[in-house]
Order: structure tokens, then sequence, then C-alpha cells
């Protein structure tokens, strides 16, 4: 190219092999004599959801056709599949998962020699494997490709990065103190969600929503082959029960790093948690995909199995005890340095030398953006024991055992605000200029009591901290509460779920006389719940 440039050519069939491609090309950052450009390898299935996550990087494409035709200093591929040998100039290829754990009837694994040679030559002049695992299995495979180098791999590296961030990612995702469960799926007819489809409704409606949450990673071609539309369809009763459903572009990475455990089929996704240290869980029912004595099989062969919904907290306990790192150390080499090793022969074929500036560390993951649903009703079973309240919270189509079903005013519809005993609305913001109106909480409450005639407690929620809480046939409570300080950390109840504590508390016993405090357990938190005669501020607060 003029000017001493050289050109990298980026070439992608899925949305999958184009992120793992993002997190290469940070080697060149900050070398303006570079130019990247992409392009997009016919014969994917997944090709349209790639060219749309292409589109939202800013990148410029080069039509295939003209690809072919134009001499690039370096092809840069995360897929051996396609007519890649078409492309000129030299060609570097990394794998786009981690450990070659998956391999399709129709399609093989990445190290198959159909997919690594053309007229029975290499067209790969590099392999930049993340392990020496590989390297040998590469060679076993396709004794006829080039060796492999072995530099790491960047992905697993931005992931340790993102430790530091696990708080930030966790109060994104609204978690708090409760333990988040991400359940792991790939793509294809044995994956978690082709087979066990109903697996996170499943434990919604098991696990107490105060002490769990649920997340789902898909693979990327899950996505693209479903659509938005018909996954958000399908999973609308989980997804309206808090499921978090992670977005196919690096939320999944940050949802890891958040994790308390990971559920995972045979997808590499599963081994870059078990790299993280996280307690992981086998949910892969068999089959001929899993790769025999991959770092995905050890994985699978060295956890726990979690056969049915409801034996995960025993999985769990299990999990828990079990370090998954072993089977990752095989699929994971020079940790923390993959950029910096890749950077020097990725330059060589370029014919360039690299900057004297070292090589940036991997960028961690950003913060999560998608926000699950803050559920709108629940069933609730209450255990009363003296001041102390214990509350477990499900969906209410749950088969567990429940004390009453609460619901928010106006979100949950006609149904369930009919047959809600508690009913609660949030205090909201109001505009600053132009005419309003609004309740007070003492007219809300009222009007909800009348209206809702098997309503027997109304509650408005003022603050996080503080409601105006109206038992039937009782004056209305200023209700606080107070959250649990330990370690320097403070931890919050939800207000809702205050409400079905004090609610349950009233109805066990006679009203409180005097200023009473409560004792309100929701599993991972207990606060402290102080009840009063209602103060004039809050009778009159708008909401």
């Amino acid at each position: 190219m003029a000017g001493g440039q050289r050109g990298v050519l980026v070439a992608i069939r899925s949305a999958v092999a184009l992120h793992r491609l993002l997190d290469v090309l940070p080697v060149f950052d900050g070398d303006d004599r570079v130019r990247v450009r992409f392009t997009l390898v016919p014969g994917s299935r997944f090709d349209v959801d790639a060219l749309t996550a292409l589109d939202r990087t800013g990148a410029r494409t080069m039509p295939w056709r003209e690809a072919c035709a134009t001499r690039h200093d370096l092809v840069l591929t995360a897929s051996p599949k396609g007519d890649l040998h078409l492309l000129p100039g030299p060609r570097a290829l990394l794998p786009h998962g981690a450990g070659f754990g998956k391999a399709l009837d129709d399609e093989g694994s990445g190290l198959d020699p159909v997919h690594l040679l053309a007229d029975g030559k290499p067209w790969a002049d590099l392999h930049a494997l993340a392990h020496e695992e590989q390297a040998l299995r590469l060679a076993r495979h396709c004794p006829e490709a080039r060796p492999a180098v072995v530099v790491g791999d960047p992905t697993a590296d931005r992931l340790l990065r993102s430790l530091p961030a696990r708080e930030e990612y966790r109060a994104a995702l609204g978690t708090g103190p409760r333990h988040l469960v991400v359940l792991s799926s790939t793509w294809g007819p044995e994956s978690l969600v082709a087979r066990r489809p109903g697996l996170a409704a499943e434990l919604l409606a098991l696990l107490p929503h105060d002490a769990y949450q649920v997340a789902l990673v898909l693979h990327p071609n899950a996505h693209s082959r479903t659509g938005g539309f018909d996954l958000a369809r399908w999973m609308a009763p989980a997804l309206r029960a808090g499921l978090v459903l992670a977005r196919p572009h690096e939320e999944w990475a940050a949802l890891l790093v958040a994790a308390d455990a990971v559920v995972t089929d045979h997808g590499s996704t599963g081994l870059y948690a078990a790299a993280l240290g996280r307690p992981v869980i086998g949910a892969y029912d068999g089959g001929h995909e899993l790769v025999p004595h991959s770092p995905m099989a050890r994985l699978l062969a060295e956890t726990p199995h979690l056969a049915a919904a409801r034996d995960l907290p025993a999985a769990l306990e299990a999990a828990r005890a079990t370090d998954p790192r072993g089977p990752a150390a095989h699929a994971f080499a020079h940790q923390g340095k993959a950029l910096a090793l890749l950077r020097g022969h990725l330059y060589r074929l370029l014919g360039l030398r690299p900057p004297a500036t070292r090589v940036a560390d991997a960028p961690a993951f950003p913060a999560p953006t998608t926000r699950p649903q803050q559920p709108a009703v629940f069933a609730v079973r209450t255990e009363v024991s003296g001041d102390r309240v214990t509350l477990h919270r499900f969906p209410p189509d749950t088969s567990e055992r429940v004390h009453h079903l609460a619901a928010e005013h106006p979100t949950a519809g006609p149904g369930p605000l009919q047959s809600a005993a508690v009913l609660w609305h949030h205090a909201r913001p109001r505009p600053l200029t132009g005419h309003h109106a609004a309740w007070t909480a003492s007219g809300w409450t009222a009007a909800a009591l009348d209206e809702m005639p098997g309503c027997r407690t109304a509650a408005a929620i003022l603050t996080r901290g503080r409601l105006l809480l109206h038992p039937r046939g009782r004056a209305p409570l200023t209700v606080t509460t107070e959250p649990h300080r330990e370690q320097g950390r403070s931890r919050h109840a939800d207000p809702t779920a205050v409400v079905s504590a004090v609610h349950a508390w009233l109805a066990a016993g006679p009203p409180p006389g005097a200023p009473q405090t409560l004792l309100c357990d929701t599993g991972p938190v207990a606060v402290r719940v102080h009840l009063a005669p209602a103060e004039e501020r809050d009778l009159d607060y708008e909401v």
C-alpha cells in the first residue's frame, strides 16, 4: 500500500467469529501504518447477524468478490470454513472458541483437514492457538498443516482483566446479595436450550427470587437462528419472572465474571467460566458433538451433573467443593500475555517491526446494559416466629407451597390485582413544570383497599427504605427498613418483600400498639424493619 501502510483483511463468517477477532485487533492499536478492512465469507447460515454486528463497529467493509481480487498484507480469520484460500496474502487462523471441544456431524471440528487444506495443501500460514494441547491435536489430526504457535487466548485474558469489575457488573444487573446462576448454552441439537428449553423457567419457579438470580447465555448462532423477536416470545414467562437474557456480544463475558455458579452444556463458554474459578455444573446429556479427551470433556467429567432443576442446590454445594481450573489449564496457556505474544507473529507476517510501545492490556468487558424485568406478581411463602419473618417469593405459577399473592399496581394487570392479598405501588417522579395531579400515599392505599375487596394490605413505597402500609381494618403504618451492614458493605432488602413480611406478621398476631421492630429474612440478607403509627409526611407523600 502507498506510504508504507499495510492492509489487514478480517474475514468473518458469523457474529461469533467477528467478536473473537475484535478481541485480537488491539494488537494494532496506535499504529497508523495498519489499515483494517472486513469482508463477509459467503456460505454461512449466520451471516445476517454478522453483518449487523459488523455495522455496529463502524468498520469499513470490502465485498467478497473485491476481497478475492485484492492482494492483502495479512488475512485474519477465526473460522477455517469457507473459501478462505481464495483471499490473496498471508493468512492467520485463530480458533473462534475455547478448547476445540465440539464437533458437528455435518461440519466436523476446526482441526479437520477438510477445512484446513485446499487442493491438499494448507492454506493458513499461521495457526495461533491457545494451548500446546491444541497444537498437538492439530499435528495429529492434520499433519499437513503448518506448525502452530501457542499464544494463549485474548478472550480469556479479557475475562481475567475484567475480574475487578465484578461488583460493577452485579450492580448493573440488579443482583445485589443474591446468588447469580448463569445457564450457558451452545447452539445445535445437543445444546442445553434444544434439549431442556424449559430449564430456566423451572429454576425460576423453584428458586426463591430474593435469594437467586438466573441468567441465560446463548451462543450467538442461537440468537441468529431464532431471532430476537421469537426468543423474547418463547422465553416470555421466564423473562417476566426476572430471567436475565444476555445480549450476544460481550454481555456473556460480563455475566461469567458476575456469576456465582455456571450451568453449562458442552459449549466453550463453560471453559471460560472454569478459567475464572467459577463453580461449574454440567448439563450436557450426551451425544456425538463432544470431542473425547478435550478440555471440555474433562471439565464435564470432573464437575457435578444437573439431572433436574430441583437438584440445583445439591449440585451447587458439590460444585463449590470442586476446583474447575484444572481442566481449564489445558485450554488456556500464557494467561495475560496473549496479545503481546500474538503481536510479534502478526507483525512478522505483515513485514513490519512492531511499535516500540508495549501492547496495551486486554480491555475489560463493558458493564451489561440488559436489565431484567422486575416481576409484578409474586407467590409468597412466609414463616413467622415471634418478631422474625422468613420470606420466600416465587413466580405466581410455582408449585411451591405459598401463603399469599402479592402484586404491583397497576403493572400486574386485572387478574392478579383482583386476587392478590397484598398490593404495592411505587412513588413516581413528578414533572417540575406543567399541571399534574397525584394521589397521596394515604389516598392511594385507601382507594386500593376500597376497590379491591380481596386486598388485605396496600402499601405505597415512598423510598428504598420507607413506605406507608395500610392493613385492612387498621390504621396506616409508617414502615422503615435499615440496611444490613457487614464488613464495610450495606445490603438492602427489596421493599416489596418487606411489604409481604409485615403483612404476614400482622396476620399472625395483634397489631402493634407502639413502635415495633421486626427482622425480615429473605435468605441472603436479613434487615431490621421498624413499624410505627403513620407520620403525617408519609400520609401526604405524593405517589
